[in-house]
């Protein structure tokens, strides 16, 4: 499978490190200095979002048509697909164990949500992910129900954490039939029944299940031992898809998970690892106020980094072709955790975790990570609501939404990225990073601070100004003037400069 765009640029670096031409090589300002001759890494980062199917994606739902209008409008690549527990007539496809008499194979609610899905993700690689295994195939004391209201939510559906069939064959053959309803137009049920789907889709990167260390208690080598069984049966059916292990919730506990997934020596032969995943999240304390998340939630993603490091480090000597998609990021408050609701979070908090994310792309733009992905597309009270990118009261987009598409259209794999440095005054208040890109010169600036902060920007007269913030709301960034050649970032802004002619 050609390598996608992404992925070419980081492969291609030497061959992406354009001329500065004409303009003045180093720009500076009291209160920033760009060399842009000076190389800092070739940018090979793609932000992107996270899509958990819930009820409000049905079709004709008003939150879930806005929700992929919006996707289509940001035309990101990568976006992940994840099909999981609290709705399990949405996420799982055999709720019942098959007899000889029947199976209970069901797609007519899960389908629909997927082709609005590949209808809004047209034309761009996204990431599949039905994570969660059918509960029957567990062990437990006894058959665990499910709402048989498909909008309810439960939070009780996965337990156990053996097989029922320690071969692996009934999770194997699941996730067969599963891949080949959508890549192959049907499949041959438990009794040799055909159903037929009519689909014949295209799913460029198969995610193997979620948080395994949280989820069924799995082991590494349970969970390496699955990934390889379900990896041998989509790609039967569907040979060029390329494959995602791990999809950790904890990494910095998981040093140990990580590489024993990652040494080829416990997989089967021929089994890829073609990508690798993991989450974190940044959560304030219940009691904290606006004033300590602009430090709390920055300190945790300076955190976080480490824990990059340190994969990355395993990474790179177990398995270096293995590629990096850090798939789900987000802030979140204490108050979320399902079936909690919580209290309506401040304005100011969309923007607060929109900079956060800003922040941790362009971290982990500086460190190559391929991919990070947003979550999530929709929440809403029960439902992890302040992770949500679309206000489920206006069905608008929010600021979380408006600073990923400012970052998305920003700024691109291929770009190069240059040595800048803020004023020693500013340096823990902002983060400034400036990129040569083929559309021209720009700067990325993040206010980190629950104020104002003023940047006087380099060569002020040929720049313009775009940012998110409190004033932008749910509408996309806005034009910002520069005043005396100052530009005035409004607490949490996320802004782009763009210079005209040269920086």
């Amino acid at each position: 499978m050609k390598y996608p765009r992404t992925h070419t640029a980081f492969l291609l670096l030497p061959l992406l490190l354009v001329s500065c031409g004409a303009p003045p090589s180093t720009s500076s300002s009291k209160d920033l200095t760009i060399h842009w001759n000076i190389p800092a890494v070739i940018n090979c980062t793609t932000p992107t979002l996270q899509v958990v199917v819930n009820p409000h994606l049905r079709p004709g739902d008003p939150l879930g048509i806005a929700a992929f209008n919006a996707i289509h409008t940001l035309a990101p690549d990568y976006v992940r697909f994840q099909a999981w527990i609290p709705y399990p007539k949405l996420a799982v496809a055999e709720l019942q164990p098959p007899t000889p008499q029947s199976t209970s194979w069901d797609f007519s609610l899960i389908d629909p949500i997927l082709a609005n899905f590949l209808s809004a993700t047209a034309g761009h690689p996204t990431v599949m992910d039905f994570s969660t295994i059918p509960q029957w195939m567990f062990v437990t004391d006894a058959p665990i129900s499910y709402p048989a209201d498909p909008n309810q939510p439960t939070w009780d559906y996965e337990q156990g954490t053996q097989l029922r069939d320690p071969t692996l064959t009934e999770l194997s053959d699941y996730y067969r039939r599963l891949a080949s309803w959508y890549v192959s137009g049907g499949f041959t049920d438990e009794n040799g029944l055909w159903h037929d789907s009519g689909h014949h889709y295209k799913f460029p990167i198969w995610e193997v299940l979620n948080e395994p260390d949280l989820e069924h208690s799995t082991t590494a080598e349970e969970y390496t031992r699955r990934y390889d069984a379900i990896v041998d049966a989509v790609r039967s059916v569907s040979p060029d898809t390329k494959f995602m292990g791990l999809s950790l919730g904890l990494p910095a506990d998981e040093s140990d998970f990580i590489r024993y997934f990652l040494d080829p020596s416990n997989h089967l032969p021929g089994i890829p690892i073609d990508y690798i995943s993991y989450h974190f999240y940044t959560v304030p304390a219940l009691d904290e106020t606006p004033d300590t998340w602009q430090y709390t939630l920055f300190q945790q993603a300076d955190d976080y980094l480490a824990t990059v490091r340190s994969v990355e480090a395993i990474r790179r000597r177990l398995s270096p072709r293995t590629l990096t998609d850090i798939d789900e990021f987000g802030a979140i408050l204490p108050t979320d955790a399902p079936p909690g609701i919580g209290p309506a979070p401040p304005p100011i908090w969309w923007n607060t975790s929109a900079a956060v994310h800003a922040y941790m792309y362009l971290q982990l733009a500086r460190m190559q990570i391929p991919i990070l992905g947003e979550a999530q597309l929709i929440g809403f009270p029960s439902q992890y609501p302040t992770l949500t990118m679309i206000d489920w009261a206006t069905n608008q987009p929010n600021a979380r939404f408006w600073a990923l598409s400012l970052l998305k259209n920003s700024f691109h794999p291929g770009d190069r990225m240059v040595q800048t440095a803020a004023a020693s005054s500013l340096a823990s208040n902002i983060e400034a990073q400036a990129y040569l890109a083929p559309g021209g010169r720009r700067l990325l600036l993040i206010n980190k601070r629950n104020r104002p902060v003023d940047v006087a920007i380099p060569n002020a007269a040929s720049a313009t100004a775009l940012a998110v913030d409190a004033q932008s709301a749910e509408s996309p960034a806005r034009a910002v003037t520069l005043n005396n050649g100052s530009l005035t970032l409004q607490p949490f802004a996320v802004a782009v400069v763009i210079w005209q002619g040269g920086g």
